[in-house]
């Protein structure tokens, strides 16, 4: 009697994925990961009358957390399974897959979809089963519950040590290197940390300083990572300078959030030297708020930009035999030095004429007013377009979100995450409320030719009946960018559509609103 021939077994591609938290280890001969994987090849060999044959390709993430998908052995894994070149994916432990429930959700969601088999080598589940799910579920929970222990346990660990006035490590300040997780001290950087304290005693002024050391080619602590990525070593500004000269590890101490102790690291700077800086400093920055930053109605401000250096301007002033003279500064000049910039300053009085002449000459030249009216058109249409294609993404990732709830309650996964699901539905619904009233205000802003020329017909006349103040608080309404660009010694200004728009409906009542 012949035995029947038993059917062949279809063929199983199984893919084997490795995940190591730390580079620890890495170098040796035998890792972490080699020992995941042997276990995932004997268990393979265990199943092979079932059909099921390793793939020689390896998907091994070595020094990537499990908390995020940001891994690339895990990405080609999942671009090979949409290829349609894996049957069946192997790991040793789930939480090697992932330690997130979320993200374990969506990987689970591909592999369903492409209809891919996932195993455990050391916790036997079948995951077809809504058995096999709830399992999957159980040990994801709690390995998301160890990373947020872990995570709990990193920041407490950050906060005892600063207590203790220890270092936590990250990138050093100039004037300290790391020897055996401490700060020691650098002799050359140390000298160089105390000339920076003298020189802004003695000039008392940021961007005098910045220049000088920017002179003297002195740059901010450059420093190399475990990873050998280089960092730090560039030009001085005023923000890093006042960052170094407030720093209170200079004097041996350490700052944890809102708290000051004593720390492990020699002083650099003596308690009187830097207490001298730092009322100095404070003497210096006094300031009263927006009103009396622009106590002299700078009409500009906040609006003129220098294209030569892609940077804003700012206003200033000097006084001169009891004269004031106004300026707009560049800002890559006030930070870097005069020389960085072709026309680092402007005369604030001629600058600010030319801008409120152009406001005049659109009422008075037909052909300034169909530029000014295109240009408006042109920002209006554009930000119509704009709109409608964030309203098109949103109402995608609404439909996903719905969809994604629905899937929710047919897998019963836990509530927060349908909660979150809720969460982005809702989110989604009120951005789509709001873009239709940002697109009907943006149409709305289109106007025509003969009502701007009507609405323009006093505007000198109320102009010069307000005061300082309020011109500038009309031209902020008005203008929304003037451009200088000192090499072509040339000026743009760009009005906003929804301050044309207001002119259109009434230049004195706007005039008027403004003052209030």
């Amino acid at each position: 009697m012949t035995r029947r021939k038993e059917p062949e077994r279809p063929l199983v591609r199984c893919a084997i994925y490795t995940r190591k938290s730390t580079e620890e280890g890495l170098e040796q001969e035998y890792n972490t990961l080699d020992a995941q994987r042997d276990a995932g090849e004997a268990y393979v060999r265990s199943q092979q009358h079932e059909g099921w044959r390793r793939l020689d390709t390896r998907y091994d993430d070595g020094g990537y957390t499990g908390a995020n998908m940001d891994r690339p052995a895990l990405r080609r894994l999942l671009a090979d399974i949409e290829a349609g070149k894996v049957d069946c994916v192997v790991v040793y432990k789930v939480d090697r897959l992932s330690r997130s429930l979320l993200d374990f959700a969506r990987i689970m969601e591909t592999f369903d979809r492409y209809r891919v088999a996932f195993v455990s080598v050391t916790q036997a589940f079948n995951t077809a089963s809504s058995m096999g799910r709830l399992v999957l579920n159980v040990l994801l929970s709690f390995a998301q519950f160890e990373r947020e222990m872990i995570s709990e346990r990193t920041r407490d660990k950050i906060a005892a040590a600063r207590r203790k006035g220890k270092w936590a490590g990250g990138m050093p300040v100039l004037g300290y290197g790391v020897d055996q997780t401490k700060l020691v001290v650098d002799p050359a950087e140390a000298e160089r940390v105390r000339a920076i304290f003298a020189l802004y005693l003695d000039r008392e002024s940021l961007l005098d300083v910045v220049k000088e050391l920017n002179a003297r080619d002195w740059r901010t602590k450059r420093w190399t990572t475990r990873r050998g990525t280089e960092r730090g070593g560039r030009p001085f500004t005023k923000c890093v300078l006042y960052q170094l000269l407030t720093n209170i590890a200079y004097v041996g101490k350490i700052r944890y959030k809102d708290e000051v102790h004593q720390g492990e690291q020699t002083p650099i700077i003596d308690s009187e030297t830097f207490a001298k800086v730092q009322t100095l400093l404070r003497r210096n920055g006094r300031s009263g708020g927006r009103a009396k930053r622009n106590k002299h109605n700078a009409l500009l401000r906040g609006l003129l930009c220098c294209e030569a250096c892609g940077c804003g301007m700012t206003h200033t002033y000097t006084t001169k035999k009891q004269r004031l003279y106004r300026y707009y500064v560049c800002v890559q000049a006030q930070q870097r030095g005069w020389q960085t910039c072709p026309m680092p300053s402007l005369p604030a009085g001629e600058i600010e004429r030319f801008v409120i002449d152009q406001i005049r000459a659109i009422g008075r030249d037909p052909t300034i007013v169909l530029e000014t009216l295109a240009a408006a058109r042109r920002q209006s249409e554009q930000r119509i377009v704009e709109l409608t294609e964030e309203r098109s993404r949103q109402r995608r990732e609404l439909n996903d979100a719905r969809s994604r709830l629905i899937e929710l309650a047919a897998t019963g996964l836990r509530d927060d995450e349908v909660s979150a699901v809720e969460e982005r539905i809702r989110q989604a619904e009120r951005r789509l409320t709001e873009l239709d009233d940002e697109r009907s205000a943006a149409a709305g802003e289109l106007v025509s030719e003969a009502e701007v020329i009507a609405a323009l017909g006093d505007f000198d006349g109320v102009w010069n009946c307000l005061a300082p103040q309020a011109q500038a608080r009309v031209v902020e309404l008005l203008v929304e960018r003037v451009s200088y660009d000192a090499r072509t010694e040339s000026v743009a200004v760009s009005f906003r559509p929804a301050g044309i728009r207001s002119l259109a409906g009434g230049l004195t009542q706007q005039l008027e609103e403004a003052v209030a």
